[in-house]
């Protein structure tokens, strides 16, 4: 195969992926981030890897593009992104156990867990969503393959059904580019 078959089969597969993302669900997830925007509410964001990427990305778009000069601003972060914290509790304590205790000293009912898992199956993120559900949290997980653990654990689902990692990764961005780009479209303000 050449680069450019390769590249054009992707391109298809991936095209076939995304239509079969739910968006109901993508608009259900919309929902949630402005009733928590709107109450005063955080928004916890996590993932592993590429996940962990796709998640920073897309808490700088709503803390940048959906917030920056305007009235109504997000309380979000990502989990993993103090690299300091998370290290001294994946040494100290455990990885499995490093996301929660983060969202021990923030969270409250109410609040509101993200979590991106393309396996579905990450031990740090299932660890964080149990603990989320029990305090209260409302919790959506970015899935992909067959849902994973994370897609029976979490109250909003949004599965990526492919087996592809590239292209769940793909799928993940794209659902979080229409989650933040929708708040900036469509409400005004600054953002880009």
């Amino acid at each position: 195969m050449t680069p450019l078959e390769f590249a054009a089969a992707y391109q298809r597969q991936l095209a076939e992926t995304l239509a079969r993302i739910p968006l109901e669900r993508v608009a259900e997830a919309a929902a949630w981030l402005r009733e928590a925007r709107d109450a005063g509410r955080q928004i916890f964001v996590c993932g592993n890897g590429g996940s962990a990427a796709t998640a920073s990305h897309f808490v700088c778009d709503v803390l940048k593009g959906c917030s920056y000069g305007r009235d109504s601003r997000f309380r979000i972060l990502a989990l993993h992104d103090n690299l300091p914290t998370l290290t001294a509790y994946s040494n100290d304590v455990s990885y499995e156990q490093a996301l929660v205790e983060t969202l021990k000293n923030y969270a409250r009912p109410g609040d509101v867990l993200m979590a991106l898992s393309g396996s579905g199956n990450s031990p740090n993120v299932l660890r964080a969503v149990e603990w989320a559900n029990a305090g209260g949290l409302r919790t959506i997980g970015l899935t992909g393959r067959d849902g994973g653990r994370l897609g029976a654990l979490v109250q909003l689902q949004i599965h990526v059904p492919d087996m592809h990692m590239g292209r769940i990764e793909d799928g993940h961005m794209i659902v979080c580019h229409m989650l933040a780009y929708y708040f900036m479209e469509t409400e005004g303000g600054a953002g880009c």
